[in-house]
């Protein structure tokens, strides 16, 4: 890639300029940037919230002209009264409690300084209203070994899905090595890139 945007390997078919006249299957062939997605997005007045799947789903639908993705429903409106100091394990976890820095400071004083909230205790917070804060540290320890485990890396972050896949396969590459192997992966059309 060079300096100028231009996103043309060796060998390998163009990238095609991000514009109104793509096609959507087009668009999906490709490795694009939220930046770039977000500037045709605002160009063409497709709605920008929901994530780069959802924004590269509403795009693709735009330029084909079909029908833009439904809107994701409205998060709840966040008028929850949220727990204060002190808490102790018998607090009952209100119905739209945050992981809030007063149950970090809590979790932290029960657990130790290991504590975090990871997806396995934010989804305890969120979904266990009526349970309390003491049921919350079994929870963090019931959920140890599995948390241990490597994690799925989401599809929206397909860059650092990409770096954890190339160093697996070349765990004595350099730093420099691998974004040159994602500069050329992200610069081939999705049916012909790899690694």
């Amino acid at each position: 890639m060079n300096g100028d945007g231009d996103t043309t390997t060796a060998g390998h078919e163009p990238r095609p300029p991000l514009t109104a006249a793509l096609s959507g299957a087009e668009l999906l062939r490709w490795y694009w940037t939220l930046e770039e997605l977000t500037a045709l997005a605002r160009e063409m007045g497709v709605r920008r919230g929901g994530g780069k799947p959802a924004l590269t789903a509403g795009l693709a639908a735009a330029l084909d002209g079909g029908p833009l993705p439904d809107a994701p429903p409205p998060r709840p409106a966040r008028t929850a009264r949220q727990l204060a100091a002190p808490v102790d394990g018998d607090t009952v976890i209100p119905a739209g409690q945050r992981c809030s820095q007063v149950l970090r400071a809590w979790f932290t004083a029960q657990i130790g300084p290991s504590f975090h909230f990871d997806a396995h205790m934010r989804a305890f917070v969120a979904e266990n209203a009526g349970r309390t804060l003491a049921d919350g540290v079994g929870h963090w320890h019931a959920t140890r070994a599995e948390a241990a485990e490597p994690q799925e890396v989401g599809a929206q972050f397909e860059f650092n899905r990409f770096l954890r896949s190339w160093h697996a396969e070349h765990p004595a590459g350099t730093r420099d090595e691998a974004l040159d192997a994602w500069r050329a992966h992200r610069s081939r059309p999705r049916d012909a890139a790899s690694h």
